[in-house]
């Protein structure tokens, strides 16, 4: 089978993952948009860097909150690379405190 690297863009979010230590949250993610399909991981890796350059300048202009503050309200994007399939959401589980 022919490996496909997928380029996707994911708008970004926190989850609470709970009270142990005084509290954490974790990283979350959901896909808005597939890009491209590449046939190698470097030209993949190299459009996605080129992409989350445009969307950190994009952000920085509007001066939008970061997506890790408590008063964020959406509109932070990342572009990710995926080899063969573009998950909906991720993490696909909840983590958990270890």
């Amino acid at each position: 089978m022919t490996k496909a690297y997928i380029v996707g863009v994911y708008e970004l979010d926190r989850a609470y993952g709970g009270a142990e230590e005084g509290g954490w949250w974790y990283d979350t993610g959901e896909l808005v948009r597939i890009c491209r399909v590449f046939r190698n991981h470097e030209s993949a890796s190299d459009y996605a860097y080129r992409m989350n350059r445009t969307l950190q300048y994009r952000i920085k202009k509007s001066r939008s909150v970061p997506y890790y503050s408590v008063i964020y309200s959406g509109g932070a994007y990342q572009a990710q690379v995926y080899i063969n399939e573009l998950p909906k959401f991720y993490p696909s589980e909840r983590p958990y405190y270890s």
